[in-house]
């Protein structure tokens, strides 16, 4: 690699550093690190696929690549909700693997400061690992999701087998 694209990708994380895409299930709003998402499309036609757990809704095929697709309603074990013009797939690429999520709505593109992002709080004998921290944005709460755990190992092998 040369030096000059190095530069580059290290000037374009650190222009993503702190900015999270913000979306709503239900009440609670929730954020992406923007590094993750690679685009926002409306809910389609989702073709259904045998054997699949009841959080991955199925796939689509998004210009000619097949993505599967999570309802991330259904994956935090939240009631489902049926899927309206505000319902959007949030697609994300986590090492070099395209998912989509399906959200109630995207709201925005935040930029979060550093002071204001803290772990989450630690229950006892509980551990929420979709949760990686939490950001502070004026009185609100912002959720900010670890992507990467959204799927175990063993399920993005299984899922990988699958498409």
């Amino acid at each position: 690699m040369t030096k000059e694209l190095e530069e580059e990708l290290e000037l374009e994380e650190d222009t993503q550093k702190g900015r999270y895409l913000t979306f709503s299930l239900g009440n609670e709003t929730y954020g992406i690190e923007i590094k993750y998402v690679t685009e926002i499309i409306g809910i389609q036609s989702i073709t259904e696929l045998p054997e699949l757990p009841g959080y991955i809704r199925g796939i689509i095929n998004l210009r000619g690549q097949i993505i599967p697709v999570m309802d991330v309603r259904l994956r935090f074990k939240k009631e489902f909700r049926e899927y309206n013009d505000r319902t959007c797939i949030v697609v994300i690429d986590i090492n070099e693997v395209a998912v989509g999520l399906i959200v109630d709505s995207v709201s925005e593109v935040i930029t979060i400061a550093e002071q204001d992002i803290t772990p989450p709080p630690q229950l006892k004998g509980q551990s929420n690992r979709y949760i990686k921290e939490i950001g502070k944005v004026g009185n609100e709460v912002k959720l900010l999701l670890d992507c990467e755990k959204m799927l175990t190992e063993k399920e993005w092998e299984d899922l990988s087998e699958v498409i």
